[in-house]
């Protein structure tokens, strides 16, 4: 039995889609009054993949993608293979694994542009729990503006455990804290890392935490206290970047 088909919208989820996997795309729906250079970039793509071409005004297409967010376009497409295991992902890495590890992340939007940020910087996967975490939909699609489909992201049954796997690995497990003692910046991560944030406000559980090997803090010189996950992620994951380069 085939799996039912999912809904992406918006210029930049649905255009990965088609450049990476037009076999997946059963039809995309678009508003026709919208005329403008991007529109017609798009439906040319879609046309170059043979993709079949649906008009529909906004309010069938905002009820599809379930959001009027949706720049008048929206896909049903096929899903894509499972993502293969985060075991066998680390055996096929080249170089030493970056990953992203979010805890209590249930904001679509903040997980969104979490994965945005790890395509960016190379992430090779996001991590998260099954409980306490928001899953990957349409408006994660949306916002990650494509990173959805090209960041494998596994969510697993227990996060402490998973961190004491990584460190079988030789990952070196870094937690984000306020009151850390040392900074990102005077830590090394060259070597196989694994960047743990928690959400914004309670931050990581006391379990997540104590499972760390070591918590550096991000250096705040304002007058606000933290900074959205989001923002943490890319700050933690482009200095990796930066000190590989």
């Amino acid at each position: 039995m085939s799996s039912p088909a999912k809904v992406l919208f918006g210029f930049h989820a649905v255009g990965v889609r088609l450049k990476t996997a037009p076999q997946t795309v059963l039809e995309v729906f678009f508003e026709p009054t919208r005329r403008d250079a991007r529109m017609r970039q798009f439906l040319e793509r879609a046309r170059e993949a043979g993709v079949r071409l649906i008009e529909a005004d906004a309010l069938r297409i905002a009820r599809l993608a379930g959001s009027h967010g949706h720049q008048g376009v929206a896909a049903r497409v096929q899903p894509l293979p499972a993502a293969r295991s985060l075991d066998d992902l680390l055996d096929q890495v080249q170089g030493p694994p970056l990953l992203l590890v979010l805890d209590g992340v249930t904001d679509p939007h903040n997980l969104g542009a979490c994965l945005r940020v790890a395509d960016g910087a190379g992430a090779h996967a996001v991590i998260a729990p099954k409980d306490h975490a928001v899953g990957l939909n349409a408006t994660v699609a949306k916002v990650a503006s494509g990173a959805a489909e090209t960041v494998p992201y596994f969510m697993v049954t227990n996060l402490a455990r998973t961190l004491g796997e990584l460190k079988e690995r030789n990952i070196w497990c870094l937690g984000t804290s306020d009151d850390a003692p040392r900074t990102l910046f005077q830590a090394d991560l060259k070597g196989p890392v694994a960047l743990v944030l928690g959400a914004e406000g309670p931050g990581m559980r006391q379990l997540t935490r104590k499972s760390c090997d070591e918590l550096v803090s991000i250096p705040m010189r304002g007058a606000v206290e933290s900074l959205n996950v989001s923002v943490a992620s890319g700050i933690c994951l482009y200095e990796a970047l930066r000190q590989r380069s």
